[in-house]
């Protein structure tokens, strides 16, 4: 969940570092720190976030090798002394870590009996100590890192210098990210190629167990048995202009704004007109197999999860394949029961979530057959399914997922469009689906054109302690998501129920200080929905109505109306003004929108 930077080659390190680790600043972190390795390694590291790390490093903090690295805390509270780099006892050698170390009590307690005294509360200074004292035992770096790794139960990303060996870093992943970047006569390395674009975009991407010695001149991969491993560089399609504002106040309101092109772009070379079908290559799967699936499960985490609730509704009413979803993290420790029969979709903006990771591992180790939806190329969850969706919504740096969200939302669409149609799905609807699809984009500029309005009403609404989300079926997970947006940045608590199960328990809330959203399309539940309005009304409940009319009687204390489109992919703009609303509600609170206080970007530990 936090962010690592490597860099070796002939410039000097430090500024390189601290830029990369800008770039990983949405990515959560409490504490930042960097060492670089020139006669002695020389080290900075503080609490709080990479400018005030900035302050501290001297102009003369030279080095042309070193490690960068932002910290969310795991062990030990957020400290300058918990924070990363950490040193081994004669400082000579340095680790930056994400993940989780889950026998550093075991490890910890044997280096201490051995007469190691440790600095600092983390599991990550474990690993300083014990390579430092294999290092002593081994002609190599790269076979010190190798040695300790085999005493970790746990996940690990990590970076690794010698002051005795200044010209390298060793690199290892287990459960968490890291890539390589390959330069001109330099080598860099990160936990995500934001850190790296500015200088390269030829990456690779290392998978479990495997080892990386950087040289300023090249690399080489290794496993953990020390067997040689070959890597072909892959060419990132983002570059830096991807991870700058555009001139927006937050990273969040770029993305918001983004949704007409990302969705776009999500869509692009996959509508056929002449048969109004998806075409989806990248699935590897022929009609015969397609057809031969009688249930979809899909897995996600956050928001990923609620995108495949989705999902899974327009599976069912256009393809009329039974499918449900359900939380990764669940997922994997339930012992659930791997059909043959079912298909199983993985979905993970950044395609390195753990528990999604772990889920979609024990899938295949069971024979599942697993496809991902997925928005950064060659991660880990891209490179383990069978087949995919790549969503092409570029770059998402805002902690709070929006644009990936609703790309992912459409990514389905375009799934239950490719497997209905080589089921049931007439010609008819489904050239009524490609119509509805092309009809988005314009929709939602729509719909963004009404920020001012939103922007009113989230002030509005903001200042009461808690807020009621409600829809019914199609829009139960546009509740669910807008709940979470709502609370995940502007701290405001926020709770999402099916509308018709207010009466069994949550009315009982329900008054002045507990405005509802509403979620009403028009669609056959609309009466049903306005019956559930009223009920909250007759309380005192004040409501804010999102739908695609003004509803009669007085219903609503307010309404922000959206266009309308097909029933059955109505909850894809029925999602865009909670988004802005969401946002609006924490600029008026002076939240800290793009990096809410708690959270990360990608979650890689358990």
């Amino acid at each position: 969940m936090c962010g690592i930077v490597a860099y070796v080659g002939p410039r000097d390190a430090a500024p390189i570092l601290l830029e990369g680790m800008q770039r990983l600043e949405y990515r959560g972190y409490d504490s930042a720190g960097v060492v670089v390795s020139n006669r002695g390694l020389k080290i900075r590291k503080v609490k709080g976030r990479v400018a005030d790390l900035a302050k501290v490093v001297p102009a003369r903090f030279k080095g042309t090798v070193g490690l960068g690295h932002t910290r969310w805390a795991t062990h030990g509270v957020p400290s300058d002394v918990n924070a990363h780099p950490h040193l081994s006892a004669d400082e000579r050698i340095a680790v930056v870590h994400n993940g989780i170390i889950e026998n550093a009590g075991e490890l910890r307690a044997k280096l201490e009996a051995d007469g190691v005294e440790f600095a600092s509360e983390t599991d990550t200074e474990v690993l300083a100590h014990l390579i430092a004292k294999a290092a002593d035992e081994n002609d190599t770096l790269e076979e010190a890192v190798r040695k300790t790794l085999k005493s970790v139960v746990g996940t690990y990303g990590i970076a690794v210098i010698d002051a005795e060996r200044p010209g390298e870093v060793v690199v290892a992943r287990n459960g968490s990210p890291i890539v390589l970047g390959i330069g001109e006569k330099e080598m860099f390395a990160a936990s995500d190629v934001a850190a790296m674009v500015r200088y390269t975009r030829q990456v690779v991407h290392l998978e479990d167990g495997e080892l990386a010695v950087l040289k300023a001149d090249g690399f080489h991969t290794f496993a953990s048995d020390a067997r040689e491993t070959a890597k072909e560089p892959l060419t990132v399609d983002w570059d830096a202009g991807h991870y700058d504002t555009g001139g927006y106040e937050h990273y969040l309101l770029k993305e918001i704004s983004e949704q007409p092109e990302t969705i776009t772009r999500t869509m692009s070379g996959r509508l056929d007109e002449r048969f109004h079908v998806a075409h989806l290559g990248g699935l590897n799967m022929d009609a015969r197999e397609t057809r031969s699936f009688r249930r979809v499960k899909i897995i996600g985490c956050g928001s990923a999860y609620y995108s495949g609730q989705i999902g899974a509704q327009l599976i069912e009413e256009l393809a009329r394949i039974p499918s449900d979803a359900e939380p990764a993290s669940e997922f994997r420790y339930r012992n659930p029961v791997v059909d043959p029969d079912t298909l199983y979709v993985a979905i993970s903006q950044s395609g390195e979530t753990y528990d999604t990771l772990a889920a979609v591992q024990e899938l295949k180790r069971k024979g599942g057959r697993v496809i991902g939806i997925v928005n950064a190329v060659g991660s880990a969850i891209a490179r383990e399914v069978d087949g995919g969706i790549y969503l092409h919504a570029g770059p998402e740096v805002s902690v709070a997922s929006t644009k990936a969200f609703t790309s992912t939302s459409l990514a389905f669409a375009l799934l239950a469009l490719h497997l209905g149609r080589v089921r049931d799905l007439s010609p008819a609807d489904g050239r009524r689906i490609v119509e509805g699809l092309r009809r988005l984009p314009g929709q939602i500029e729509e719909i963004l054109a009404q920020g001012d309005k939103i922007a009113e009403l989230a002030q509005k609404y903001a200042k009461h302690p808690s807020m009621m989300f409600v829809g019914r079926v199609r829009g139960y997970p546009v509740a669910r998501e807008g709940a979470q947006k709502l609370k995940e940045i502007s701290y405001v608590h926020a709770e999402a129920y099916p509308a018709s199960e207010l009466k069994h328990g949550p009315l009982a809330l329900i008054g002045p200080d507990m405005p509802t959203v509403a979620i009403v399309p028009d669609d056959e539940l609309l009466d049903k929905n306005l019956t559930t309005l009223g009920e909250i009304r007759a309380r005192g409940g004040q409501v804010l109505m999102v739908g695609h009319r003004e509803p009669g009687a007085k219903l609503a204390d307010d309404v922000i109306v959206v266009p309308k489109n097909e029933i059955e992919l109505d909850p894809i703009l029925l999602t865009i003004p909670l988004q802005l609303l969401a946002y609006y509600a924490a600029v008026a609170l002076g939240r800290d929108v793009d990096k809410p206080r708690n959270l990360a970007k990608s979650v890689t530990v358990e």
